[in-house]
């Protein structure tokens, strides 16, 4: 029963009773019926009254519960002309108000924040309270390699993903430089916030690559240039100095001088190799801007692997072609796409070992042709997989490391992606998509 209902029967009972009492007075004397008839008739229009006023002060109070309940923030009643009902629509009105206010901001705030997050270049991947993935920005797609709808509902390590598995074991607050396919490096972190009372985990992942390389590329072509100015004065002098030594063999005689011009031209001979070497790392530095200008990829490719092709033995190298597409003429410089071209061809071979294969494959990926260089070799091993295409290193007993950077250089030059990657046991793919 409301209180509404409560009042009515209250005062139906009181004036129940005032009948009573009415019936009987009016056996006694007619004037005090008349009395207690006109008590009745304003104690009936007062408590009506009292009771109109508490329903519209109820009814107030229980549509603004409702409206609330529904979050329904746009409603305002009207001041009716009674001081307590007005008071009460009055604070109810600032509260919708206020409360209207804040929803528009915070979904303002909201809105801009996943703008925010999505043109964001680093990658954004926030974990639900049981530490599976529920929200991922377009970097952090593009990083893992994976679509956010074969992303959202797994854990990070559950994710095939050579980054998911980098992150899996970050701990809030750590962080770690991670290696991913072609050279690339990101830089990722572990934070949270607070949702709801618990503790929300999320990644941050930012692209280091450009950055990093431009510093190694800095520090070794400042390294390069003091080398190589050391070696060349060095070489120059002490070749002249054995040029000028050989008139002085002229003087000797016999076996004597046969054994003096032959330490000068062994000498001469490893000054020249000295300077060769040396030169192989300037290239890198001085390498010119391409020069593009159209070229079939096809025929360059062709004639790259006819070049290595003649150089290894066919009872070890097997060689195939996978041509899936039609790639045709594509805007670069060919000598330095031949270059780095047999530099790819030259260390499938080198990988091999004893015997083996080596695949080209020409196709598209999209609207984007690709050539890839493939090798039943034993793969890249994770101790080296973070350390590909860094300068001077390698994994070759007399290997320079200056190869994987040259090819580097070239590709990166042409705004070309690039990617080296193969499981352990084989086989290694280095992808070039043009």
């Amino acid at each position: 029963m409301n209180l509404r209902r409560r009042f009515i029967f209250y005062l139906v009972f009181i004036h129940a009773i005032l009948a009573v009492l009415a019936a009987y007075l009016l056996q006694q004397d007619r004037l005090w019926l008349i009395a207690v008839e006109a008590v009745f008739v304003v104690s009936l229009a007062w408590g009506i009254a009292l009771v109109s006023r508490s329903s519209d002060t109820l009814s107030v109070v229980r549509q603004s519960a409702t409206l609330l309940d529904e979050g329904e923030l746009t409603t305002r009643f009207r001041e009716v002309g009674q001081p307590d009902i007005d008071l009460l629509v009055q604070v109810y009105n600032r509260m919708v108000d206020d409360l209207r206010g804040q929803r528009v901001k915070l979904e303002e705030q909201q809105y801009f924040l996943g703008q925010l997050l999505q043109v964001s270049p680093a990658g954004v991947i926030i974990l639900d309270h049981d530490g599976r993935i529920s929200q991922v920005n377009a970097s952090a797609e593009r990083l893992l390699l994976l679509p956010r709808a074969e992303l959202e509902g797994k854990a990070p390590g559950e994710v095939p993903s050579p980054l998911a598995a980098a992150l899996s074991p970050l701990a809030a607050g750590e962080s770690l430089v991670a290696a991913l396919q072609g050279g690339r490096r990101v830089r990722c972190q572990c934070a949270t916030f607070v949702d709801r009372g618990h503790s929300r985990r999320f990644f941050l992942v930012e692209e280091l690559t450009e950055e990093l390389r431009q510093t190694e590329k800095a520090a070794y072509e400042k390294l390069i240039r003091m080398m190589s100015h050391e070696v060349n004065n060095s070489v120059g002098a002490t070749r002249s100095l054995l040029q000028s030594s050989l008139a002085y063999g002229e003087t000797l005689t016999g076996t004597q001088r046969e054994d003096f011009e032959q330490a000068v031209a062994i000498a001469t001979a490893r000054l020249e190799r000295l300077n060769s070497f040396m030169r192989s790392f300037a290239d890198v530095v001085r390498m010119p801007p391409p020069r593009l200008q159209p070229c079939d990829i096809e025929e360059l490719v062709e004639g790259c692997v006819r070049l290595v092709q003649a150089q290894t033995d066919p009872a070890r190298i097997t060689w195939s072609w996978d041509r899936q597409a039609r790639v045709g003429e594509v805007a670069i410089d060919p000598a330095q796409m031949e270059q780095a071209l047999i530099n790819i061809l030259k260390n499938a071979v080198e990988a091999i070992g004893e015997r083996g294969s080596v695949c080209v494959r020409l196709g598209s990926a999209g609207t984007r042709a690709f050539v890839e260089v493939e090798d039943s070799g034993p793969g890249v091993p994770d101790s080296v997989r973070a350390m590909l295409f860094t300068p001077f290193f390698t994994t070759k007993q007399n290997g320079q490391g200056i190869g994987l950077t040259m090819v580097q250089e070239i590709l990166r030059r042409h705004g070309f992606e690039y990617a080296l990657d193969g499981p352990e046991g084989g086989p290694t793919r280095f992808r070039i998509v043009l």
